[in-house]
């Protein structure tokens, strides 16, 4: 098929290369410019951008879509039979919409309707699922409300952060967008209404989402958001005003707390040779390593015996 491909970060890589290995005809690839990036602000292609380059396709990199004459005219032009969005990180508008006989499909990392929204992948880690996934639907205006084409499941494992399920997702969607194609093209896949009841929202992350709240969640729920939101925002909390990040956590299991005083949430404790850190409902994160605000990351010990702190030190 003849198709347009919209996609920006690394997550949309996969499924770029699978379309063309597959044999289709990709006449335009879609990016977001090119943006500064590390302390020096260097201008730095977006990742799709560079497979692209190497696969010798045509790209463009406008700044907008919505009313942008001379990008609706070079689509018109190429007459896509599908245009496939993964992670471009733009609202598609109506028209770009309309365009396509097949539609424009979506591979959208969360099994849909739940997990509607920017960060998928983060909240549903963060909130506990032990089973994620890929959906391909078809995009219109609503906010990933579109009518389901495949799904795929994918677990999720205890340990696993969200920074580790991207590239399984990523990998593991390649495929199903191709095989979605193929559906369509012969008329053996039919659109699927989503369940409304079922719905959920993964809004975009802020660095707030990060801090710990030691008194309103147990252990084990702050250790899924801690795992959801790596990379960014991480899990955090400030001593003496100052942030400490947390670099490494385990939930404590038994007999670990028995032999523990009975903590406010938010406390710090030191025994056997670990840091320990109160939360809600009597439950305690053991803290395996830690990066106070300057410095550099370190074992909790150290920073315990650094720091010159006693048992009960509270952090906020």
């Amino acid at each position: 098929m003849r198709l347009a491909f919209c996609g920006t970060p690394r997550f949309a890589v996969p499924t770029l290369e699978a379309l063309h290995a597959a044999g289709h005809e990709i006449a335009l690839v879609v990016v977001q410019p090119d943006k500064p990036v590390g302390r020096a602000q260097e201008l730095t292609a977006p990742p799709v951008k560079q497979a692209a380059l190497k696969l010798g396709l045509g790209l463009t990199q406008p700044e907008k879509i919505r009313n942008n004459l001379e990008f609706r005219a070079q689509l018109e032009a190429i007459a896509p039979d599908a245009i496939v969005v993964v992670a471009y990180g733009r609202i598609i508008p109506p028209w770009m919409l309309a365009l396509p006989r097949l539609g424009c499909i979506n591979l959208h990392a969360s099994l849909l309707p739940k997990y509607r929204g920017a960060a998928p992948i983060q909240w549903a880690v963060a909130m506990g699922e032990t089973v994620t996934g890929n959906t391909t639907m078809l995009l219109e205006e609503g906010l990933d409300t579109g009518p389901i084409l495949l799904q795929q499941e994918i677990a999720i494992g205890p340990e696993q952060t969200a920074s580790d399920l991207f590239d399984v997702l990523a990998e593991r969607g390649a495929p199903l967008v191709v095989e979605t194609l193929e559906g369509l093209k012969d008329g053996s896949l039919q659109p699927k209404r989503q369940d409304e009841s079922q719905a959920t929202l993964a809004p975009i992350l802020n660095r707030e989402d990060g801090r710990m709240d030691f008194a309103g969640c147990t252990a084990t729920e702050l250790m899924n958001r801690w795992r959801g939101f790596q990379p960014w925002p991480g899990g955090f909390a400030f001593l003496e005003g100052r942030k400490v990040a947390f670099t490494r956590l385990l939930v404590a299991p038994p007999p670990y707390p028995n032999e523990l005083p009975v903590g406010q949430p938010g406390e710090l404790h030191f025994a056997m040779n670990w840091l320990f850190l109160a939360c809600a409902k009597d439950t305690w994160l053991e803290v395996r390593e830690l990066q106070p605000e300057g410095k550099r990351r370190m074992a909790a010990a150290e920073f315990w015996r650094g720091a010159r702190l006693k048992s009960g030190t509270r952090l906020d």
